[in-house]
């Protein structure tokens, strides 16, 4: 077993580099600044389209992350590219926050405030603060934390609301994108809002924060995970009544270890005894959506009794961290054996072995799907951070 963890170690390492290369050789957008909008599957960038927050986040976090286990310059020069745009171009000087998109020449495009946008900022500002330790990017981190906590938190019911206008008026439409329900409150968001703090926890431990941490926890286990199936519930109204019965394995497996991270963090030794059994029943609760060929399927409904059985990269990702985690806390080689498993099809199906990066994912006949290299959610960060965690693990 050690031979084989340390033949995979080699392999992941490799892969990270590769995925961070891509990003560095094709990212950037030279002539209009920051990073281009959308590459396409077929590698044709796009160059008059729309530039989101989450990308522009999530490539900050990355080159920061990797920064902080490298050292290499390129990654370092490559975080303050993103840092300098996120600064530039999305911050509302105005009216505080940061804007959903702008347009490929920087101008602000969709000036909502959506939470979930917010919360990546966070996550990416914190792991940048790490580079440097500028006081400007720590200021600006705990902004965006302060205006959260001011204009999203529900007093009444606890968690967190998820959107507002550019001048932070409640608003009617509050998805993060067309194919989610329009429902005020969400596991997303939720669990992505807690990830930010927790990075934000580990460079300014601010009792506040570890107290929203907590918060997050409770609401996790007391509205999010179904006490019966321990599937996460993803969409919920603002008294926390579920608003959907569909199952998402791959933010099942996610969550499993941001969760136990999160416990981890506030040094709570009761907390993180609970958090590894819940951890566990969690990841045994989306190993019901593995194939025979080592996948995770998408999505099953029980309302409509559909099953969504594409693989998409980002799933595949954080399954090989959620089972190596909960391999870590159980010592069980059958979770080991998952992690081969989804390794194995990600090598097999999902890594583009001409033009460079992960497939966006693949159909039911393994053809690929068409979808962007690089986009509004086509981003670094799943598969460069399951890659890091891997590596950090073993």
């Amino acid at each position: 077993m050690l031979e084989k963890l340390s033949y995979f170690k080699s392999e992941i390492e490799s892969e990270l580099h590769a995925i961070l290369d891509f990003w560095k050789n094709h990212a950037s957008d030279i002539p209009q600044g920051g990073f281009v909008g959308k590459m396409d599957h077929e590698g044709v960038v796009h160059t008059d389209a729309e530039k989101g927050c989450v990308l522009n986040a999530r490539i900050l976090w990355t080159f920061a992350a990797a920064y902080n286990n490298f050292k290499n310059p390129a990654h370092h020069l490559l975080a303050e590219r993103a840092y300098d745009y996120i600064q530039n171009h999305f911050h509302d000087q105005e009216n505080g926050g940061v804007y959903w998109s702008v347009d490929a020449a920087g101008k602000p495009r969709n000036t909502r405030k959506q939470i979930y946008g917010l919360a990546f900022t966070i996550y990416g500002l914190s792991e940048f603060y790490g580079n440097n330790k500028k006081q400007e990017v720590l200021d600006f981190a705990i902004s965006l934390f302060e205006l959260i906590e001011k204009n999203s938190y529900d007093h009444k019911n606890g968690g967190y609301w998820e959107a507002f206008s550019a001048n932070w008026q409640p608003m009617t439409d509050l998805r993060l994108s067309e194919k989610d329900r329009n429902d005020p409150k969400t596991m997303n968001t939720h669990l992505h809002i807690m990830e930010a703090y927790v990075n934000l926890y580990r460079i300014w431990p601010e009792p506040r924060v570890a107290a929203k941490i907590r918060h997050l926890l409770e609401v996790f286990e007391k509205h999010i995970i179904d006490p019966d199936t321990f599937h996460l519930q993803l969409f919920f109204n603002g008294k926390w009544e579920s608003q959907s019965q569909a199952v998402s394995y791959g933010h099942d497996i996610e969550a499993s270890w941001l969760l136990h991270e999160a416990a981890e963090i506030l040094h709570d030794q009761a907390l993180i005894k609970k958090w590894k059994e819940i951890a566990l029943r969690m990841a045994d609760a989306a190993a019901r959506g593995f194939m025979p060929d080592g996948s995770l399927i998408h999505e099953y409904d029980p309302a409509t009794h559909r099953t969504d059985t594409h693989r998409e990269w980002w799933v595949s990702a954080e399954g090989m961290v959620g089972y190596l985690n909960v391999y870590q806390i159980s010592n069980d080689d059958r979770y080991l054996e998952k992690v081969a498993g989804l390794w194995a099809f990600v090598q097999k199906h999902l890594l583009d072995q001409e033009k460079g990066e992960w497939f966006w994912g693949v159909h039911d006949d393994y053809s690929k799907m068409q979808e962007d290299k690089i986009g509004f959610w086509k981003c670094p960060y799943h598969n460069a951070r399951a890659c890091m965690e891997i590596l950090r693990r073993i």
